[in-house]
Formats: C-alpha cells, structure tokens, sequence
C-alpha cells in the first residue's frame, strides 16, 4: 500500500592584454655587462673602446686579454673599428630576435577569437493543443488523399475537456475553437499588460468541462509575462454499438516538425488512418517514414504530402504499407508544424474489437518507459490470443529501431510489489530498421511500468486489451512512451467511467504531488503520494472535489525518476483507454547565439 497523504573566462577578454612593446636597441658603444653572446660564445674580457677605458674585468693597458675566448686584433683603431662592428652585429641579431619574439606576443585578428556563445531570450509563444476529431469508419479512399468518412453508430459521442493555469494570478487569454477559427469557447479574456511582480497569487484555472465536439478542435492559450503558459485537453470518444464501439482517449497534442507513433497496424480487420493537422498560417510539407516487421518501407506516395493551414488531411496507412501487424511511422514536416495521430480500430471477423488514438511519444533513445500497462490474468489470456483471429489481444511492447545497428534491449516491468520478471527472459534483440514486438504474455494481472534500455537508440510503445471472451465486443489501446514527470504538470481528466492517476518510480523512492482541478476554476489543496522505487501505484480519481466536478489535475514529482498517464474504462464494459502527460510548460527559454563570420 502506498500512503497518500493531504497538502503540506570574460567574453570580452582581450587576446593581446598585458604584453609590452619590444623595440630596437640603438646602435653604439657595445655593452659590456659580461652577458652571452648569441650562438654560446663567451666574451672578451678586454675590449678597447674608442672611449679607452678598460672593459669590466680588464688589464687597463689595452693589449693583454684574460679569460678563455678573448679576441686578439691587430692595430689599434683598425682593431677597435673591427671590435665595434661585431658588437653592432650582435646587437642587430639580439634586436631581430626581439621583435620575433614581440611579434608572437601581438594580439590575434579580431576575426579568429573565440567569443562565447551568448544566450538570447526567445519571446514565449501561444501554447497550441490540437484535439482529435469524432472517430469515424472509412467510405473506400485512396492512400494519400483526405479520407471521406461517415458516422459509425447512433450511440457515438466525442466530448473535450480542458485546463489552463493562472500566472501571477490572472488566466492567460485562452479558448477552445474549430480548426477553420471559430471559437467553440472562450475560456478567458486577454488580461492585457503583463502583471507586476508582487506577493504570490492563488492559482487559478480556467477550464473547459466535458464539451461535445464533432470535429477537429484546436485548445490556444497565450503567453503571460514572457512565460509560456501551462495548458492541456484532452478528448474522449465512446460508442455502444457499430463497428467502432468503445472507448478511445487522446491528449490534445502539441504540433511539432518531427514525432514518432507506434502501435499501428495494417492486416485484415485492422484499420489504421494517420491524421496530419496544420493549425498553423504557413503550409506544411510534410514526409513519411515507415518501419514494420522486415525492414523500412519505402513507399510511393509517402513524401511531400501537402497539408494547408487550417485543414486536416488523412492517411490511409493499408495504402503505403499494406498487411504489416506492427507499423510505426516518423513525421517530419517542412514549413509548419503538425499535429499527428493515428485512428486505429479492430474487427475480428464480424465483431468489433476495439478503437483507439495512438499519439506520439518521446523521440528515439536509449531508455524508453511507459506506465499505466493494464494486464488482465494470463491464463485466460492465453486461451482467448490462441484463437484465430486474437494473436493481437494481448499485451505487448513493440520497439522499433531506426538505426543502422542492431539493439540488445534489457526490459523490466513494476508492478505493485516490485519488480516482475518477464516470461521471455527480458534481453531481446531488436533488428536494426525494423519495428519487434515482445510479447507481455504470462505477466500476472495488474498495473505496470515497462522499462527498457539499450546501448543503441529506439522508440517503444505498449499495448494492452479488455475483454476475455471470444466472439464478444473487446477493445484495445495503445500508451506510449512517456515524459519523466517534472513540475506543474497540467492533466486534464476526461468525465465519467473509472478514471485513475498511474505512477512508475523506478531506482528510488519519489513524492508525487498532485492537486485536484475542479469545473469552477479552482485548483484544490494537494495530496502526495510516496511511492517506492521499482513500483507502481495507482491512485483513484473521485467525480468531485469540494462539491465540484473534478476536470483535470496539476502534478508534480521530486525525487527518483517518476513517470504518469491516466487510465480510463467504463463500468460494466471491456472499454479501456490511455492518456499520456505532456511535459512541463517551460518557462522563459533561451536558445545559444554565436556571433562571427
């Protein structure tokens, strides 16, 4: 059990400073200091000057010298003359020497320093959530074109729910609104100027609870401050009846110029149409990569697809990458950014199978977690995925590589009371440009955290099922990998059904903090959770806090690595879904600006 407890070098340094200037001696009587000569010669000890004084350490009488190395020369100004001139030569060389050695010490052209890279503040921007549409079922289509789509049940509802986060005590100018603009609702006002700095405020919440939508929507909510601000939303999709009956959840994604969806899948009874939004101003360019079971797709008709702003345009994947059991597919935009998602759906033989949202995930590395893995007994499991038609039924983690190089990859699962081990060993090899799927089969029934490692970088994504009976309705979803939790989380919590906050906590123990958002804006005192390392907890979401609908929570975590999603099902059916937690809202970001040419 698990205690959850209520609130409590300078850049502009100069390249030549401190050097002196090293002139040339003037021409004249040579010096006799006794210092050496260049090339190791010894001086003379007795050296007549025109002056006629004796050199130091001489005789005084001009013809006898003393010391080994003394220069004899003879006739006396003839002497002299030839003495003087081979002094001026050692001077000369002794002043060539100085003005090398000068030279070396001369400041570097401007041009060649190293100046450090100076950090620049990047004006915070609108956060930009882009919402799933309804789920529909397909009228035939051709691969590449937007999908014509029809409603698939009379029982079929999408409804969004959203949170955004006050700062300085006001709420940032926020709504939910259509693709095309139009607003569908304002949730607050623009503030105007920027608050001043004063004493802390209470934190507020402007939210958009358990709305019905029937298309594409796009949750926006401005900067305050320069500080980007903390907003999430979710959707929710359900039906009791048709081919698409379920539950399927999505987080209202960021749209980004580069993402990863796993989890996909192309063979008979299995309908995957890839999503791609534009709700930017600039048209978006945008190319496809698949990976599947044998190797990297190339296929026709997967690059430059055109997606203008304001619009969405779908993907039939059966047409780029028919009859593969495990798809995963890299969106790269050019241009604008997109948002992307995948509608995934089962029929196995005449009876429906499940529906889902498969969202992206953290991008390709050498650690990939997911939690919130829901796995029902195993015995029946095994009885159910041995019959035609169900090998997909059951859990698994499915790992594409991208890369050239194959990786070994170590996997372990949390549970409740610690760590599990996995029926298969836990060290796969996972072919390099290929997406591996590795049975969870045989796990115990309960919640986990699936964490995998490798010395070569890999996305991950796992799949988890409810329903145990053939020829009876089952669904399906898919959570992928997760964010490490930070600070001020915002996670919007679709209404009604079973609705829990899943936490993994993997070396060390970790304090999750998470505080109740309720329908009338407020955000509610938080409670913690101390959860040991190497486990997983789940903690019960309520349908009110202090007499309010709850809409969504603000998490944060200290300690040990910790990771969330939430998880959601419907009493009395086989519904499941998954919602993973956006990162962190960031606060003012700067980026590295070097400056040279």
């Amino acid at each position: 059990m698990h205690e959850h407890t209520p609130p409590a070098g300078k850049a502009n340094a100069e390249a030549g400073a401190g050097t002196e200037d090293a002139g040339i001696p003037d021409a004249g009587i040579p010096d006799a200091s006794g210092q050496p000569l260049p090339g190791g010669q010894e001086p003379a000890t007795e050296i007549p000057g025109s002056l006629g004084k004796p050199s130091a350490g001489g005789t005084g009488k001009g013809r006898k010298s003393s010391g080994r190395g003394a220069t004899r020369l003879p006739g006396g100004k003839g002497r002299a003359a030839s003495i003087a001139g081979l002094a001026a030569g050692v001077l000369i060389l002794a002043g060539s020497g100085a003005v090398v050695a000068a030279g070396s010490l001369l400041a570097e052209p401007a041009s060649s320093r190293m100046v450090p890279a100076a950090k620049a503040a990047v004006p915070a921007g609108a956060s930009v959530g882009v919402c799933p549409g309804p789920a529909r079922l397909l009228e035939g289509t051709d691969a590449g074109t937007d999908a014509q789509f029809r409603p698939e049940s009379a029982t079929a509802t999408t409804r969004v729910s959203a949170a955004v986060l006050s700062a300085g005590g006001v709420l940032p100018g926020s709504r939910l609104a259509h693709l095309d603009g139009t607003a569908a609702v304002e949730i607050a006002k623009d503030p105007g100027p920027a608050p001043t700095a004063a004493a802390p405020q209470e934190l507020l919440a402007g939210v958009v609870a358990d709305r019905t939508v029937d298309q594409v929507n796009v949750l926006s909510a401005k900067a305050v401050a320069n500080q980007n601000t903390s907003a999430a939303g979710a959707m929710k999709y359900t039906a009791t009846d048709g081919d698409l009956q379920g539950s399927a959840a999505a987080t209202c994604g960021q749209p980004s110029n580069d993402q990863w969806l796993a989890g996909a899948s192309t063979t008979v009874g299995r309908t995957s149409v890839l999503a791609l939004t534009n709700a930017s101003s600039t048209p978006a360019t945008v190319s496809l990569e698949l990976f599947g079971g044998r190797g990297q797709i190339q296929a026709p008709g997967s690059r430059g697809l055109l997606v203008a702003p304001g619009t969405t345009r779908s993907v039939v994947l059966a047409g780029l990458a028919p009859n593969e059991s495990q798809l995963s597919v890299h969106v790269r935009s050019a241009g604008g950014p997109v948002a992307a998602s995948i509608q995934q759906s089962f029929l196995r033989g005449l009876t429906p199978g499940g529906v889902d949202y498969i969202s992206p995930g953290t991008a390709p590395g050498v650690r990939q977690v997911t939690t919130g893995v829901d796995i029902q007994d195993p015995a029946r499991l095994a009885t159910l995925t041995a019959q035609p038609g169900y090998r997909d039924a059951g859990p698994a983690l499915e790992l594409t590589v991208p890369g050239a190089s194959d990786a070994v990859v170590e996997i372990k699962l949390y549970g409740r009371d610690g760590q599990h081990a996995l029926p298969s060993g836990g060290v796969i090899t996972a072919k390099a440009g290929t997406t591996t799927e590795v049975s969870l089969a045989g796990v115990p029934a309960g919640q986990y955290t699936v964490a995998a490692s490798s010395d070569v970088s890999f996305l991950a994504a796992a799949r988890m099922s409810r329903g145990l009976q053939a020829g009876q309705p089952s669904d399906v979803a898919w959570t992928a990998s997760a964010v490490r939790l930070g600070s001020q989380h915002v996670v919007p919590v679709p209404k009604g059904g079973q609705r829990q906050l899943v936490f993994g906590v993997l070396d060390s123990r970790a304090t999750i903090t998470y505080s109740p958002i309720t329908a009338d804006g407020k955000v509610r005192a938080a409670a913690t959770a101390d959860i040991a390392g190497g486990t997983t907890a789940s903690i019960n979401i309520p349908d009110q806090a202090d007499g309010a609908d709850v809409v969504g929570y603000v998490v944060s975590a200290s300690g040990d690595a910790a990771y969330g999603s939430v998880l959601v099902g419907q009493d009395g059916r086989n519904d499941v879904s998954s919602l993973s937690f956006l990162a962190a809202a960031a606060g003012q970001e700067t980026v590295p600006v070097s400056l040279g040419y």
